[in-house]
């Protein structure tokens, strides 16, 4: 029985692997007024992804990362250094897609993007991007 404990143990210990989960607390302070109608949505409803890899759909090969999710978001949003951009509607969710050997966990970040500016730069927008009636 001695014997059998020493052989599996560390064999259990041997196959099975563990993976952490982190967080990303983000809370933020910053005050807008939107009072005033200084405010644009320039984009509405962008979609950031990364994915990752797990062996038989339980060894971590690679995990998605929040980083690689928001990079995708911002290219996709095109958003330019300098200007006065802020994420609205912040919705993160997580999934995974299994097949036979091996699972792919994604995590998708969605977002509105609103950019605040000045009466004649919103003319200005306005005018470039909105059908003319």
């Amino acid at each position: 029985m001695n014997r059998l404990v020493f052989i599996v143990l560390p064999l259990a210990a041997f196959i099975s692997g563990c993976a952490a989960s982190g967080s990303f607390p983000h809370a933020s302070t910053t005050n807008v007024s939107l009072a005033q109608d200084n405010y644009l949505v320039v984009k509405s409803n962008v979609i950031g992804n990364s994915s990752g890899f797990k062996l038989l759909g339980l060894l971590p090969l690679s995990a998605p990362r929040y980083t690689a999710a928001m990079a995708d978001l911002y290219e996709n949003a095109s958003i330019r250094e300098g200007r006065a951009y802020a994420l609205t509607n912040v919705i993160q969710e997580r999934s995974t897609t299994y097949i036979i050997l091996f699972s792919v966990p994604r995590l998708t970040v969605r977002a509105d993007i609103v950019e605040f500016m000045n009466e004649n730069e919103k003319i200005r927008w306005q005018k470039a991007h909105l059908p003319q009636e």
